[in-house]
């Protein structure tokens, strides 16, 4: 008595939002029923005999087989019609006042309404088991979820019953579970690791996090791009009878994978602090989270707490490569006399480190433009005050660095002796510098035709100061000593070296024009049979600085005309590690 009681109460407080779930020509039915000679109860007996019937032949914990895809059309609707009239049977007996003989009846039709939902809920997991996320063996597949119509049409009928029937949460809670796990493991084939082990994150060493977040620029793509948006129309054609659910059991599943995959952007940039060599990541990021933002804004809401969390990380993002940058002009200008000299007046480390992290850093022009444009607009709204001299657009970071770069080369120049050593140290450092900028379009853009003209400009005049400063002795002796002199020079130059063949040449013909001339009209005025020739000192010129390449032990230099794809980037394991062995 208890148990039909409690069945009573629960349908009269389910009848009015019942009439509204379930079809027209169900309620139809119901009047039909309410209104012929028959009483509710035969009524109700002949639907709990027709669904008890059919549950017989499609028992609800028989999974081999499914009523939709392995029976007919025909039968899965009457199944689901069944269903859905015998929830409404009762509802008009509960509803009967003056009825009180329908108790028995009524407590035998709850049970094979339970058991009738339950078969539909199996079904519902064997339908929502053949949908397949886009994503196998981390590669995006061209198998369309919201395409296939026949399966997402079944589900749409399932659920349409469950929720007539008054088992809308058991029908919610069944898709959720099965979306989430189909979705978390969609995400998880193409990150190679569950973003669900964001909460430790915070734990992880910079190379764990390097290594995740590789994969992670492909996985936030394809989900904030497309599985997101393909989730929430599937979402909506299932739950189509009603736009608010649709879109709460939408934000069930994807608010936690958004979180997620968020959270290892979030992690990325918190570990990169001000290590130059972590830039790349970090832009990387920066340009990912600028790319998948206006899609979380239209997918999951602007207002929402992934669009929430995806604006901070881009804003931390980008000043977390603000600050790289200036931590790595800081260590520029850190660096120390006592690293300054090199063997043989060579191209320094440091010019090779520098210039090759410019190269990949122009890559990043347009990613570099949006964060000094962020920066710009987060100043204009009166969160904080920029210093003057920082720089204000990518142009500026780079031209920058350049100029930083340039400066301290210079300083370094001053522990060079003699002159002509300083000098050539100079001349092969700024030789370096324009080449690497003429072989890479992107930074030659950047800097400008002008300043390259003026950096060769430059470079010339070191070689004139070395060649006048090298064969000094020889310019201006006024006899007997000259022969002797161009030895000396020679012998003094021979540990010497070049940046490079086009540094070689410019160096050799700078010292021809000057050397040569100056030596034979000495010659022709006191020249004897013990001194060399004229063409013998233009041989010894010739003879220097033979095609030697200044190029330090170690890996391969970062071509200067090479193509620098988004991805890559200078792998180093500290800026002063890096100093030693760059090319």
């Amino acid at each position: 008595m208890c148990v039909c009681i409690y069945i009573k109460v629960a349908l009269k407080l389910a009848i009015s939002s019942a009439h509204a779930r379930i079809e027209g020509p169900s309620i139809m039915a119901l009047v039909a029923v309410a209104g012929s000679s028959r009483s509710t109860n035969t009524a109700l007996e002949e639907k709990v005999a027709g669904v008890a019937a059919l549950i017989d032949k499609w028992r609800p914990d028989d999974g081999q087989c499914s009523l939709f895809l392995d029976g007919s059309r025909r039968e899965a609707g009457r199944f689901l019609c069944a269903a859905v009239e015998l929830h409404g049977a009762m509802l008009l007996v509960a509803s009967d006042v003056d009825q009180e003989r329908g108790d028995e009846c009524l407590v035998r039709a709850q049970g094979v309404l339970e058991a009738a939902m339950r078969r539909l809920q199996l079904e519902l997991e064997l339908l929502l088991s053949t949908v397949r996320s886009n994503a196998v063996d981390g590669a995006i597949s061209g198998h369309d979820v919201v395409g296939d119509a026949g399966v997402v049409g079944h589900i749409t009928m399932v659920a349409d019953a469950m929720m007539a029937a008054g088992y809308g949460m058991e029908c919610v809670s069944t898709f959720n579970s099965h979306r989430r796990a189909e979705f978390a493991a969609a995400v998880r084939r193409l990150l190679g690791f569950a973003p669900s082990q964001h909460a430790h994150f915070h734990k992880l060493t910079w190379e764990d996090v390097d290594g995740k977040v590789q994969s992670w620029h492909t996985a936030a793509g394809f989900a904030f791009n497309f599985a997101f948006s393909r989730e929430r129309v599937l979402c909506h054609r299932v739950f189509a009878a009603d736009a608010a659910l649709a879109d709460k059991v939408f934000a069930g599943i994807a608010s936690d994978h958004a979180a997620d995959l968020l959270a290892v952007a979030e992690a990325a940039v918190m570990r990169a602090r001000r290590a130059p060599e972590r830039l790349f990541h970090v832009l990387d990021v920066h340009a990912t989270l600028a790319e998948i933002l206006p899609a979380i804004a239209c997918i999951l809401g602007d207002k929402s707490e992934a669009a929430a969390r995806a604006t901070a990380a881009l804003r931390n993002a980008g000043n977390a490569a603000r600050g790289i940058l200036m931590s790595l002009e800081q260590a520029i200008q850190k660096t120390t006399s006592s690293k300054a000299a090199v063997t043989g007046s060579a191209v320094h480390p440091l010019t090779r480190y520098v210039m090759n992290y410019l190269v990949l850093l122009a890559d990043y022009e347009d990613t570099l433009a949006r964060i000094y444009q962020q920066g710009e607009s987060t100043l204009t709204s009166g969160s904080g005050s920029a210093s003057r001299v920082s720089p204000s657009s990518s142009a500026d970071s780079i031209g920058r660095l350049v100029s930083v770069l340039q400066r301290k080369l210079e300083a370094m120049a001053v522990g060079y002796r003699p002159s002509a050593l300083r000098s050539l140290f100079m001349a092969n450092n700024t030789h370096y510098v324009s080449k690497k900028v003429r072989g890479s379009s992107k930074l030659e853009g950047i800097v400008g035709e002008d300043w390259i003209e003026e950096q060769m400009a430059e470079t010339r005049r070191h070689v004139d100061a070395f060649v006048h400063s090298a064969w000094r002795d020889v310019l201006v002796a006024g006899g007997e000593g000259a022969d002797a002199a161009v030895k000396e020079a020679v012998a003094t130059q021979r540990s010497w070296v070049v940046a490079d063949d086009e540094m070689g040449d410019a160096v050799r013909a700078a010292a021809a024009a000057v050397v040569v001339p100056a030596y034979r009209a000495l010659y022709r005025r006191h020249g004897t049979a013990a001194w060399m020739t004229p063409g013998d000192v233009n041989a010894m010129i010739s003879r220097q600085f033979g095609g030697l390449r200044n190029e330090a032990a170690g890996a391969r230099p970062v071509s200067a005309g090479s193509a620098t794809s988004r991805r890559h980037r200078l792998r180093l394991t500290s800026f002063s590690d890096k100093l030693a062995h760059v090319q």
